[in-house]
């Protein structure tokens, strides 16, 4: 089971996928390694689950609810491009920082490869 599936021209994090309880997060951040870059701030930890599970935040530093909303797509949308290529087995937290909210895909796409590849937890892509 693939942990993205289509929406229009992207492809969207599946619910079961991601990490909504606050528990679930809360872990991540108090266990996980963190990888920090101008963009976000990854936290990463082994779950031990068959998959890979990701949580997306963005506090009111980055801005507005507008630009906040803003900055979590654009993460959620570059995260989903990148989880075929993830180790399964982790749990991922993806923190925007305030210049993501100016930021595009291809630069948020860039910052999250860095910091997977960082962490070890990023597969080359086969082609």
């Amino acid at each position: 089971m693939l942990p993205v599936r289509p929406v229009g021209d992207v492809l969207q994090v599946k619910r079961s996928f991601r990490l909504t309880r606050s528990e679930d997060i809360k872990r991540v951040r108090r266990a996980g390694k963190s990888y920090a870059h101008p963009l976000l701030v990854l936290y990463a930890t082994v779950s031990g689950r068959e998959g890979v599970r990701v949580g997306v935040s963005a506090g009111r530093t980055v801005g507005s609810a507008i630009s906040r909303n803003r900055a979590k797509r654009v993460l959620r949308a570059a995260a989903s491009a990148l989880l075929p290529q993830v180790h399964p087995g982790n749990d991922l937290l993806l923190i925007a920082r305030s210049p993501l909210a100016a930021a595009d895909f291809d630069q948020a796409h860039q910052a999250l490869s860095k910091l997977l590849s960082r962490a070890g937890i990023l597969e080359p892509l086969d082609v």
